[in-house]
């Protein structure tokens, strides 16, 4: 009996080590010139299958004791995402994940890609979205939290929720600040997830670490048409007055050419 469930059990560690082998997790941060800007790439297979850049602070509030022992007051502990952090990937035809943790697993992020099809008036398209957070913090950790009430580990959470919104085959970008609210065990206080400067793509990467076309967020779309707008009037107003002057010359050459009639009567005579 012992000795038929050793193979199955060799089996089973070598498909295991296999799986791991196949599977590589980068942490790039130290690429990014920008400090506070992560790099992470999940690779399946010798083939890239998420990529993500982007940086991210949270904001966390939290209970002390007041002056007097006997009230609370809250306080806030904002957290980076640190750029030493450990990484696991997931990759799927319609399912990714990205996890993150850092500060000897005091903190882990947990972000959950989902693509999915819908109908329009057009017909059927495709898409992806964030579509669900989970973010776990020890208020114990002293790093970013100083002197808690009950300290101990809480988890934050998204619901419902429906970010990043991408045409399927394309990456997400933005360059400006989001707020993304996650819901916390801690007394349902509110934590908020700061993402700035996204470049993502958790499905249909084209090539080994290189993104597909970007889909830009709205912010970003108008701060591009409020660049541009006024370069697009000044052309307008400039051709308007290049037109204006052109019809005056050809007018003020046409009415001289012409032979002027005098409009004094006794003028007559000195014509012909």
């Amino acid at each position: 009996m012992a000795g038929g469930r050793l193979p199955g059990l060799l089996f089973i560690l070598h498909a295991a080590a296999r799986l791991a082998a196949e599977q590589e997790v980068e942490n790039l941060s130290g690429l990014s010139p920008n400090p506070e800007k992560d790099i992470f790439v999940v690779r399946e297979n010798r083939t890239t299958c998420l990529m993500a850049e982007f940086a991210a602070k949270f904001i966390v509030p939290y209970d002390v004791w007041a002056s007097n022992y006997v009230d609370l007051i809250t306080e806030q502990a904002d957290i980076p995402l640190s750029r030493g952090a450990e990484m696991k990937g997931k990759c799927g035809t319609n399912e990714s994940e990205l996890e993150l943790s850092w500060l000897d697993q005091a903190y882990t992020l947990k972000l959950s890609f989902l693509k999915e099809g819908h109908n329009t008036s057009r017909g059927p398209e495709a898409s992806w979205k964030l579509s669900r957070i989970l973010f776990t913090y020890d208020t114990s950790e002293r790093t970013y939290f100083k002197d808690a009430v009950s300290p101990g580990k809480h988890t934050a959470s998204s619901h419902r929720l429906s970010a990043l919104v991408t045409p399927a085959g394309r990456s997400y970008e933005c360059q400006a600040q989001q707020t993304i609210s996650l819901v916390s065990s801690d007394h349902q206080k509110s934590v908020q997830l700061l993402l700035s400067e996204v470049r993502l793509q958790p499905f249909d990467i084209p090539a080994d670490f290189v993104f597909s076309e970007e889909h830009k967020c709205p912010v970003d779309q108008q701060e591009q048409l409020e660049e541009t707008l006024p370069l697009i009037l000044g052309l307008i107003l400039g051709l308007v007055i290049v037109v204006t002057l052109g019809i005056y010359h050809i007018h003020h050459k046409l009415t001289a050419s012409q032979v002027q009639i005098p409009r004094d009567r006794s003028q007559y005579k000195h014509m012909g």
